[in-house]
């Protein structure tokens, strides 16, 4: 096994007031030559938005943006006429294909909306631009569940264009989990979203990441009780 730990204040940073945004991966005015990407995973931003704001209308082409909410409500709307909310336990996909423009709002007046914001490489460029939101189980313990998916015939998960999967995980505490790899030259990303977990004898804190490889299983043990997010891609 072959793996790198990010600790959560390694992250670069970004404040401009309406918001907070914590990078994994070199964004924006953060660059780090050696936190450009890994594997096809090349943004992981941990966005804070303050109540009222957000982004306004930007466009985007050829990327595969997924946005999954920690707390609080997001309000999308796009050029294809889509205006959709998302809230914790949901998980919205934009595939920009030849190009999109959309805009990004905290619904709420009064509370902050945090969120993941992640950008995967896409397989095939230039497809015609799609947008889709689904629920996610996340009542469900102690063993991942496929919130993305490959494959545009899986009815249990939301598809991307590339060979990517995301899966979920809600860890009781001192119980153990198992990640079955999906692809023979995986390339995974642990992001711990809550909780305490130890992956082959490190201990992963809030908001840490592990990249590792060359391996068919990951073993996960919950010292505190976790939420965690498992993207398996290719080298």
């Amino acid at each position: 096994m072959n793996k790198v730990i990010h600790r959560a204040d390694t992250r670069g940073t970004s404040n401009h007031g309406w918001l907070h945004s914590r990078h994994t991966f070199s964004f924006a005015n953060y660059h780090n030559p050696e936190r450009m990407n890994y594997g096809k995973l090349r943004v992981l931003n941990d966005d804070t938005v303050e109540p009222g704001l957000g982004f306004g209308t930007h466009p985007h082409d050829n990327m595969e943006i997924v946005s999954i909410p920690i707390s609080g409500t997001l309000r999308h709307q796009d050029s294809m006429g889509n205006q959709h909310t998302i809230r914790n336990g949901e998980i919205q996909i934009m595939s920009a294909g030849t190009g999109i423009k959309h805009s990004e709002y905290n619904e709420s007046s009064t509370d902050p909306v945090n969120f993941l914001q992640i950008w995967i490489l896409p397989k095939t460029l230039n497809i015609t631009p799609r947008y889709a939101q689904r629920e996610i189980d996340i009542n469900i313990t102690n063993r991942f569940v496929n919130i993305v998916t490959p494959d545009p015939e899986n009815n249990n998960a939301i598809w991307i264009n590339q060979d990517a999967y995301f899966s979920y995980s809600s860890i009781d505490k001192e119980s153990t989990v198992h990640y079955e790899c999906k692809f023979t030259n995986p390339a995974i990303y642990l992001f711990v979203i809550s909780g305490e977990i130890m992956v082959d004898g490190d201990i992963l804190y809030e908001r840490d990441g592990m990249a590792i490889d060359d391996l068919t299983r990951v073993k996960l043990v919950a010292s505190k009780e976790t939420k965690i997010l498992c993207i398996e891609t290719i080298l």
